[in-house]
């Protein structure tokens, strides 16, 4: 019987690491569809893409949650003039979260956004 309880224990653990990690990889691939979306909205090159997305995705490395990205993502839209709201921006990456997650399910298919 202990055996079985310490199994189902090890079970629980697992399955908790791969929620844990799925839900990093769905946050930062959603990071990256709204670096994706941000540069489009800039005007960006396909060189400048590349590297601001990188910056979003890294930008979220600060703290737990979204607000670090946030605050960066807000920065860089005031800095460009984009006129691009903080609601519209938590709007987006809210409606990024499922793309981004079935992308990491069932892998990722480029520009499905």
């Amino acid at each position: 019987m202990a055996d079985a309880f310490k199994d189902r224990e090890k079970g629980e653990e697992l399955r908790f690491e791969m929620s844990q990690e799925l839900q990093f990889k769905a946050e930062s691939r959603r990071n990256r569809l709204l670096g994706q979306w941000l540069a489009r909205k800039f005007g960006m090159t396909t060189d400048e893409t590349e590297a601001y997305t990188k910056a979003v995705i890294a930008s979220d490395m600060d703290e737990p949650g979204i607000e670090d990205v946030i605050r960066k993502v807000m920065k860089d839209i005031e800095e460009r003039g984009a006129a691009i709201t903080e609601g519209e921006l938590r709007a987006e990456m809210d409606r990024l979260f499922p793309v981004a997650l079935d992308q990491v399910k069932n892998g990722f298919k480029p520009d499905a956004v």
